[in-house]
């Protein structure tokens, strides 16, 4: 079994800086992506950033160039670094990862970013 546990949430002024963890545990063989997506109240869940292993990485147009994405690979962790955050940032943050060719997802954490 593969838990991912995630931390690093909470509420923010905006113009501030937050950094999310996310650590994959478990009986772990590969890891071939990880990544954040985000859920705001009454919006669909979606991809905020990703990485694979190779060290490639994606981000949604609205956080470039604000937020940066890397992984620690012998630690099998993804963190998401956001700076410059706006009210509009504000969601529940999941962390994603392809483990052992399965897709798991964190339990989230909140995110707030007050105007």
């Amino acid at each position: 079994q593969v838990q991912l546990v995630e931390s690093g949430g909470g509420l923010v002024q905006a113009g501030g800086s937050l950094r999310l963890s996310c650590t994959a545990s478990g009986t772990i063989f590969s890891i071939n992506n990880m990544g954040w997506y985000r859920q705001a109240p009454g919006k669909q869940r979606e991809l905020v950033a990703a990485i694979t292993s190779g060290g490639s990485t994606d981000y949604a147009d609205s956080v470039k160039g604000r937020f940066t994405i890397t992984s620690y690979n012998a630690q099998n962790t993804v963190y998401l670094q956001m700076h410059s955050l706006k009210p509009e940032d504000t969601a529940v943050y999941y962390c994603n990862a392809r483990v052992n060719f399965y897709n798991y997802w964190g339990q989230g954490t909140q995110v707030t970013v007050s105007s």
